[in-house]
């Protein structure tokens, strides 16, 4: 799932952004930032940080999440975060996800931009055979129209679940539809080629302008008829730049 202090350069969570294909989680996705799951192709503020949170109620399950991000350098965002997830049979499951992502272009105003994320998204204290499971990376893209009035964004990268013997390849395509000044539409797609894909669709609203964000969303699976459905609801907060 992060954000640029400016309206003009907003950068949604990542990260999140994102998160790793997960089976013990019971999502096929990246989470990479709120509410959107395909990430866009900003960065916080240099020397700025973040901290998304977010709860996801599925159909046999409950997610909590925080992920806090910092971009020290000026063109690495590094996001330290991870989640606990309760099963509604009382079984609890604890994830930390680390990831970094950087930029090639910038995004502007009727531009475009580009960047590179690679991650990783594990349960601790549990011995793994394979060191790339779970690892997961993809080159977020973004389009702007109409002087950020719409902005879309694209994915292509790769994950590896941890019960899988290879990666496979994972897409999206989501978007920012601007219908006030504090209050966005974000609808997207997105999946992998082991699955039927996904979608979502809510809103982000700024309680204070590029500082506090509220969000919800609801998503499914294609022709799973509520199978797959699930509800979120998030919250950002972004500091002004800080750091030394």
């Amino acid at each position: 799932m992060l954000i640029h202090a400016d309206k003009n350069k907003l950068k949604r969570p990542a990260a999140v952004a994102l998160l790793c294909a997960s089976p013990w989680f019971g999502a096929d996705d990246v989470e990479a930032a709120r509410p959107l799951i395909t990430d866009d192709a900003r960065i916080v503020d240099p020397k700025a940080c973040q901290v998304e949170t977010w709860t996801r109620r599925n159909r046999s399950s409950n997610e909590y999440w925080a992920l806090p991000a910092c971009n020290p350098t000026g063109n690495l965002e590094i996001t330290v975060g991870g989640a606990r997830t309760a099963e509604f049979g009382d079984m609890t499951t604890t994830a930390v996800q680390i990831q970094g992502k950087t930029l090639f272009k910038q995004l502007e105003p009727d531009g475009w931009a580009v960047g590179l994320v690679v991650g990783h998204l594990r349960r601790p204290f549990e011995p793994h055979r394979d060191a790339l499971a779970n690892l997961y990376s993809y080159i977020p893209a973004s389009f702007s129209f109409n002087h950020d009035a719409l902005v879309i964004h694209t994915n292509v990268g790769t994950s590896r679940p941890e019960l899988a013997s290879q990666h496979r390849p994972t897409w999206g395509v989501g978007a920012e539809i601007e219908l006030t000044k504090s209050l966005y539409l974000i609808p997207e797609i997105f999946g992998h080629t082991a699955g039927r894909p996904q979608y979502q669709a809510g809103i982000r609203y700024w309680v204070v302008p590029n500082r506090v964000q509220l969000d919800a969303t609801y998503g499914d699976r294609l022709g799973q008829f509520t199978e797959g459905r699930w509800f979120s609801l998030g919250l950002r907060l972004i500091s002004p730049p800080f750091l030394p």
